[in-house]
């Protein structure tokens, strides 16, 4: 397939500073953004194998997409086992995420640099038959490389802004050459259905990813020692919070004045664990770190979940959860699906667009309440404590929710299976 001009400049461009990519990646490998030891796999010189057989692709950016495959690839192996799976993600977070949640037998690997000789060694190792790749990542020189070598594509959980759309609409050649490379597009709700539309793409019905899926897993022996360091109090669990939030939280736990409670708080990015139980321990709370590998204890006020993969023990033992990143202006929100499938009774701050779709279906079915400032959440807080049973209510009608969304995936299998290589 010929290139429009601005597809074929980038493939140029790409070339021409390809020699520059090592150098490049070796520095974000000394800030911590990579890996040392697999920056070989970014520059597309795989570091394991590839298994016998027809093997499938999935590529999803950071942890939200990474996650939101899972469910995707369970129906994949159940539906066919004798496929092997690749699953590539382009974030040190994701990888270690996917290495705890990824079934046994599944391979992971960074996705390659977008220049022509990265994408060329990871293709010619790995020779995917099919490709499924999550949300909106549209690299050219991947995407039209794998299509050149007769990889079926398919774009899941497709997800394109008003922005986004904006840009891709001044040069719709080549939004049009990059989208026609798929075989199925799968939009993730009304609007962007509409935006690849107008750009020339061919998409089938809905299908939103992270509304699907298996509840997260839950670590017996943590899920243990909460229940223990509870005893007969109750649980706020505040996930997945971010700077500036902590300090909304305690200021409404305390109003709230529910004393006689622990407080769990799980930064969004574990690395932050240090400096939230410093803000908690000025609080006045007696605190524990997870990261430190102590154990809650009975008097513990105060436990920082600062660790990866572990939120499922959390949810499973609160008693109301407050969902981080809807409290602080410009974050715009995290996905509560998973704290849904565990029955968890979530309250939420106004800043939710990135979530707006999810929320508003939810507060519909009773399945979450909202918060609009501090003294709202310190209202919520102490409702929810001191009336379990309408924790419960809300916590049942949010798993009914959850339960839900797994017919828009087994529709969507259906359309996916005729894709898959032989």
């Amino acid at each position: 397939m010929k290139r429009p001009l601005p597809l074929a400049l980038y493939a140029a461009a790409t070339g021409l500073l390809e020699p520059l990519a090592p150098g490049l990646l070796q520095s974000r490998a000394r800030k911590g953004k990579e890996y040392a030891h697999r920056l070989n796999e970014r520059l597309g010189q795989p570091s394991v194998p590839r298994p016998p057989g027809p093997l499938v692709w999935l590529h999803g950016v950071s942890v939200g997409e990474s996650l939101s495959l899972l469910p995707v690839i369970d129906a994949l192996r159940t539906l066919r086992p004798d496929l092997g799976v690749l699953v590539t993600s382009g974030t040190l977070t994701s990888a270690e995420i996917l290495a705890r949640r990824l079934p046994e037998g599944v391979i992971h690997q960074f996705a390659p640099v977008d220049s022509p000789r990265a994408v060329a060694g990871f293709l010619d190792h790995w020779r995917p038959g099919a490709g499924i790749f999550v949300e909106s990542e549209l690299w050219p020189n991947l995407l039209l490389g794998a299509k050149a070598r007769g990889v079926r594509l398919a774009l899941l959980s497709a997800r394109m802004t008003d922005g986004s759309a904006g840009g891709w609409a001044r040069a719709k050649a080549s939004a049009r050459a990059l989208l026609e490379a798929f075989d199925l597009v799968l939009p993730q709700d009304e609007a962007t259905a509409e935006r690849l539309g107008g750009l020339g793409a061919q998409v089938g019905p809905e299908l939103n990813l992270k509304l699907a899926g298996a509840p997260p897993p839950i670590d017996q022996a943590l899920l243990g020692a909460l229940r223990w360091a509870r005893g007969g109090r109750k649980v706020v669990l505040a996930a997945s919070t971010h700077p500036g939030e902590e300090a909304l939280i305690i200021q409404a736990f305390r109003v709230a004045k529910v004393d006689d409670t622990l407080l769990i708080v799980a930064p969004r990015h574990p690395e932050r664990g240090p400096a939230v139980a410093t803000d908690l321990q000025r609080a006045g709370f007696k605190v524990v770190r997870r990261a430190t590998g102590k154990a809650p204890a009975a008097d513990t006020t105060a436990f920082v979940l600062d660790s990866l993969g572990e939120m499922g023990a959390a949810y499973a033992v609160a008693d109301a959860v407050v969902m981080g990143g809807s409290f602080a202006p410009g974050i715009g929100g995290h996905n509560p699906m998973e704290a849904a499938r565990l029955g968890a009774a979530i309250v939420t701050g106004p800043h939710v667009h990135n979530a707006a779709d999810i929320y508003a279906r939810m507060f519909a079915d009773g399945a979450a309440i909202a918060a609009a400032d501090t003294a709202a959440l310190s209202r919520h807080i102490r409702g929810l404590l001191a009336n379990p049973r309408i924790g419960k209510r809300i916590g049942e009608a949010a798993l009914a929710y959850a339960d839900r969304q797994g017919a828009a995936l087994n529709a969507a299998m259906a359309l996916i299976e005729p894709l898959l290589p032989q």
